[in-house]
């Protein structure tokens, strides 16, 4: 189906029997309830993802939204491996280069294909809203109204509409790109703030409960690839999100999405580490000083390894030691 088919259109196709594949194991691999036909069958789906992810990169590439809005949070693993994917055409520069210019490379201006139709979840009048809010800032009441517009029910673990919140994210953040780009700018920690879409994921941060702000960080993670404007713009707003932070339980839990995904096995999506490796490494974000990284001493040595796996070992200590982290 993906290799023979002409102007790959068998494609739709396969990936429409994926996200059966993802739906029909979500209810399973949502309470790890994995009797021995389940693991078979989750066993065999991993090796049809390394099979894709080597022989049809782009295929993931392409359909990587629809994958992810169908598979549940906890699918750590899953979802690197559809994240992991990246063109054959591209040389991923490698994430632990010191002083690694990310801006400066040259496919960082270019946006992702997306096959999805991401934007077929959102209400209408909320998308009008929405579109108004982002050009006006008016209605004046979206921000306000937005957690409840997102909530479903006050059922821990299914209060929010999951589809919602990634379309919201995805949407606003190509939104974002493009009006900076209008601007004549590209995205960077100084040009992504002060706007209307900046308000929003500011918004959404605080406002949300505990369970919310997990899907909404959850929903940028997603978007943390291979190197193209998507990439980079969720990088910075991931990173400023973490630095405007008025409580350390956001930083904690911005810390948390990151983290998980890179102490499962690899691969591990490029620029998810570019990401971590920042947070880390920049003294502006006073990472190694906040109490989340020093409660426990199992916590401690698990961050320390993480940075030496990033950074190297001599590079990890003299930034811990130049932070004053012990």
């Amino acid at each position: 189906m993906l290799a023979h088919t002409p102007q790959q259109k068998g494609w739709p196709m396969y990936a429409q029997l994926l996200i059966d594949l993802f739906k029909y194991l979500a209810p399973f691999l949502r309470n790890v309830e994995l009797a021995k036909p389940m693991q078979i069958l989750y066993k065999g789906t991993l090796r049809v993802l390394l099979v894709l992810l080597h022989d049809f990169p782009e295929f993931l590439c392409d359909y990587h939204y629809g994958f992810c809005d169908v598979i549940p949070p906890n699918c750590i693993q899953l979802r690197n491996l559809i994240l992991s994917a990246f063109p054959r055409n591209m040389r991923l520069p490698d994430p632990f280069t010191p002083n690694l210019k990310v801006d400066m490379l040259s496919e960082i201006n270019i946006a992702p294909r997306i096959l999805t139709n991401f934007t077929g979840v959102m209400p209408p009048q909320f998308k009008k809203d929405l579109d108004s809010y982002l050009k006006t800032r008016s209605p004046v009441t979206f921000l306000s109204d937005l957690r409840s517009n997102l909530q479903v029910s006050n059922e821990p673990g299914n209060r929010y509409n999951i589809q919602l919140i990634n379309a919201l994210v995805l949407y606003v953040g190509t939104q974002a790109i493009a009006h900076i780009h209008n601007k004549g700018s590209t995205p960077s920690m100084s040009t992504i703030t002060h706007s209307a879409h900046m308000d929003i994921f500011q918004n959404l941060a605080v406002d949300l409960d505990t369970e919310g702000r997990y899907l909404f960080l959850n929903a940028i993670a997603n978007q943390l690839r291979y190197p193209n404007s998507h990439t980079h713009y969720f990088s910075c707003t991931m990173l400023y999100l973490f630095a405007e932070a008025n409580t350390e339980a956001i930083q904690e839990q911005i810390t948390r999405v990151l983290l998980e995904r890179l102490i499962v096995n690899r691969p591990h999506p490029w620029g998810l580490l570019i990401t971590f490796i920042e947070l880390i490494k920049n003294p502006a974000f006073k990472f190694w000083n906040h109490e989340f990284v020093h409660c426990a001493p199992e916590i401690e040595k698990l961050f320390q390894s993480v940075a030496q796996c990033c950074m190297g070992q001599k590079q990890a200590q003299q930034v811990m030691e130049g932070t004053g982290a012990s």
